[in-house]
């Protein structure tokens, strides 16, 4: 498949001065072939789109998601996290069926699509379901079962993964991705987490696992262990696998100092994390330290939508706050850790997160012709701060146009929405 985009505003995300005004971009087969300014050399094409008053950029990268969580939303709302777990989601999902998750992903992976997600890291369970979704619908994820280290589900859940790394690791033309998912320190004793590291050096993955999410879980595991969080998981080894720490709101500075040092990827979730009075994460001093500081929503059931572009705002416009200072990750900064960040926090840079030839070809459009995306002063600025989910036009993903003029190309849109409220409703009613 070859495709030529032209006539459109390019931001590669590669600079801040990198905006190609109007210009062209190829794609052959599943890469980006070449792209510039003014046009194309004459050649034929499969597909030649358009780009006229729009933007061509990198789709957006959700780097902690809990996709079939989309059922839950507005379950339990306006609750503190230990009590929204216990009392609320947990007795909730333990009525969970590989049905209710295959379209709960569903769900989530179309509302992804249509606000411009084009890549999503993904933990819970029954992944089989979750896979057979990303297979079908084009886009792509990094998926891992949830592993609770407490239960009679401990031992299962690592022998759970194993067949998930080896059935789905690089499969559906490598669009999905496998990794470990220890749950977090509190549900993971250091024993069963060292079982977790063997399994994913053997398996040759990574770790996705939450992190100083909340001050008790910190004031509970420095009780137990005389230590934070973080310090607990570089003593056990965990960091030496490649790992994505979602939340990561309660860091010291020294916590920040073994981050930056292991190499360890953040997901930051400011939506879920305002929510659920979690508190404020400090990103302005993990960017400061080199970390990949990644965007990411949380599960629906706790932000409430998988929105990246009211997420960067969101983040954007609370970190200034919570700095009172305006300076404070300014518009360019909210996109990267959206695309590049993310993509680097999750090992894919060669791959994804930024527009080059000889990257896949993982890219959105955004419609410019609106009312509140004009005038535009400043393109970057204007994304952050004014953009709308429903300005995402088209998405093409490892080459595959998989929406255009806002019309899903790879499934039926209408049965995902019948079939999710059908097992939303039918869930419920098993409590």
């Amino acid at each position: 498949m070859r495709i030529l985009i032209e006539n459109i505003c390019i931001l590669p995300m590669t600079g801040r001065d990198s905006v190609i005004e109007k210009g062209y971009l190829i794609i052959e087969d599943r890469m980006i072939k070449e792209l510039g300014s003014g046009s194309a050399a004459p050649a034929e094409y499969d597909r030649v789109i358009d780009g006229r008053k729009k933007v061509v950029m990198p789709g957006f990268v959700n780097t902690h998601t809990h996709a079939a969580m989309n059922l839950m939303r507005g379950y339990a709302d306006d609750l503190p996290l230990m009590e929204w777990l216990e009392q609320k989601i947990w007795p909730l999902e333990a009525q969970l069926k590989a049905e209710d998750v295959y379209w709960g992903s569903m769900l989530a992976i179309l509302e992804m699509i249509k606000s411009g997600t084009t890549t999503f890291n993904d933990m819970y369970f029954f992944m089989d379901e979750t896979a057979r979704a990303v297979e079908e619908t084009g886009i792509r994820a990094v998926l891992c079962r949830g592993l609770i280290g407490l239960g009679p589900e401990a031992e299962s859940g690592l022998d759970d993964s194993r067949r998930l790394v080896e059935k789905w690791h690089c499969s559906a033309e490598e669009r999905i991705k496998f990794l470990l998912g220890p749950h977090a320190p509190y549900t993971c004793p250091p024993d069963y987490l060292k079982l977790v590291i063997a399994l994913a050096r053997e398996l040759n993955v990574g770790i996705h696992t939450h992190i100083a999410e909340t001050q008790g879980e910190v004031e509970n595991i420095k009780r137990q262990y005389g230590k934070t969080p973080v310090a607990l998981m570089e003593e056990v080894g965990l960091f030496e696998l490649k790992t994505i720490a979602a939340h990561c709101v309660h860091l010291s500075s020294d916590d920040i100092r073994t981050i930056q040092g292991q190499g360890v990827g953040v997901a930051h979730n400011p939506e879920s994390n305002m929510k659920l009075a979690s508190g404020v994460a400090p990103i302005p001093e993990l960017l400061e330290a080199g970390v990949a500081v990644g965007l990411g929503t949380d599960g629906a059931s706790s932000n409430n939508n998988l929105d990246m572009l009211q997420e960067m705002r969101s983040c954007a416009l609370l970190h200034k706050v919570n700095k009172m200072d305006p300076t404070v990750l300014p518009a360019y900064q909210a996109l990267e850790m959206a695309t590049v960040n993310g993509a680097k926090a999750l090992g894919l840079s060669r791959e994804i997160g930024s527009l080059q030839p000889g990257m896949k070809a993982d890219l959105i459009m955004l419609n410019l012709d609106q009312a509140h995306m004009q005038p535009m002063h400043d393109l970057m600025a204007n994304i952050v701060y004014s953009a709308q989910a429903a300005d995402v036009d088209t998405v093409i993903i490892n080459g595959q146009l998989i929406m255009e003029n806002r019309k899903i190309l790879t499934f039926d849109e209408q049965q995902v929405l019948d079939q999710a409220e059908k097992h939303a409703r039918e869930l419920a009613r098993r409590i």
